[in-house]
């Protein structure tokens, strides 16, 4: 337990600074009641709402990163773009879906204790801001953790508003922080345990397609599944980075797997727009040199198109059930697992 003076909510709002952020946001999704389908956020700097479900029509006005959008139809427009057609019927227009994930507004039960050695949850709210504590300055906000993002706890404390909260270790960082426990839903073990185990090494593999931005996985040569991905973005020519963005081609196989990983420079006063995405989810490595994977996606649904760093971002829901499908396999209380796993061929 944290013990710390007692604080007023004004009082701690005031220090951290969050007035317009975590309390409204708070009372919004206290308030609110919809189906998760029907809202989204936007997860880019802005997205300008159009007249029609083309971008060549008139532009009405733009919606800023973390705003939250209500969405009352979807659209598959004529005008494209052809990798990825689906625009959403929005207040005062249509917003091309690339950049508007849909999330959840869902409150869970707290845990009245952590299991010994962690236990993986996920973010269930479109956003749940995270603190750090120490004792000379107090509490300070760090990250948003995103709706679809995995997260390790380790504890439940007493947070700075009096509500319980989970204690987060951060796996690259090797730091604690805390986010209200409401906003996490643990997952249960049977969502975390291996598919088809018993279908031998060798007679599973995955094939991706960069040219068509696809995956298949098969077993035997009967596939499994076959769905959307986004790999590497082509490498600027204005580039100063000597790391490559495109997914190398070859054949791999999949060699370390995480629930939950944190991909960036573990910058915690990051620029929004920078690269810094905590709690990455369904985690497998299948290249070793630059740390490629295949994993969940809660930045972005732009699938077919080429959007990433290198790894190969899946729907959340897809990347899960890879990551029990492939091996190794890894159990539903272990945080990395390293061996010989499934083949990945990447042409």
């Amino acid at each position: 337990m944290i013990i710390n003076k007692p604080m007023t909510r004004r009082q701690f709002l005031k220090l951290c600074g969050l007035a317009c952020t975590s309390l409204a946001f708070q009372k919004y999704i206290d308030d609110i009641s919809v189906d998760p389908g029907d809202l989204a956020r936007v997860s880019t700097t802005k997205v300008s709402v159009y007249s029609k479900p083309s971008d060549k029509s008139e532009i009405k006005f733009q919606r800023y990163r973390d705003e939250l959008i209500h969405i009352y139809y979807e659209v598959i427009s004529e005008d494209g773009p052809s990798y990825n057609p689906l625009w959403y019927r929005v207040w005062g227009g249509f917003i091309h879906s690339a950049h508007l994930p849909k999330v959840k507004v869902q409150h869970n039960p707290v845990l009245s204790s952590v299991r010994e050695g962690g236990q993986l949850v996920e973010v269930t709210v479109p956003f749940s801001q995270a603190m750090i504590y120490n004792k000379q300055s107090g509490w300070a906000p760090v990250y948003r953790l995103y709706c679809g993002s995995n997260h390790w706890i380790t504890d439940v404390i007493e947070g700075p508003d009096g509500d319980p909260w989970y204690k987060i270790l951060d796996d690259l960082l090797k730091i604690y922080y805390y986010a209200p426990a409401a906003h996490y839903r643990p997952y249960r073990e049977d969502e975390l345990t291996p598919i088809s185990p018993d279908i031998p090494l060798e007679k599973k593999r995955i094939e991706i397609s960069i040219a068509n931005q696809t995956l298949k996985a098969y077993e035997n040569d009967t596939i499994v599944l076959d769905t959307k991905i986004s790999s590497g973005i082509p490498r600027s020519p204005y580039s100063t980075s000597s790391i490559s963005t495109e997914t190398p081609k070859g054949k791999f196989n999949i060699n370390s797997k995480m629930p939950s990983k944190h991909m960036g420079d573990g910058n915690l006063t990051a620029d929004p727009e920078a690269y810094e995405l905590p709690g990455v989810p369904w985690v497998s490595f299948f290249e070793t040199e630059t740390g490629v994977a295949c994993h969940g996606t809660y930045w972005h649904n732009n699938f077919g198109v080429r959007m990433s760093h290198g790894c190969i971002n899946m729907r959340n829901e897809e990347a899960q059930w890879l990551y029990r499908w492939t091996m190794p396999i890894i159990s539903p209380t272990e945080w990395h697992k390293v061996g010989y796993g499934t083949l990945v061929i990447v042409s």
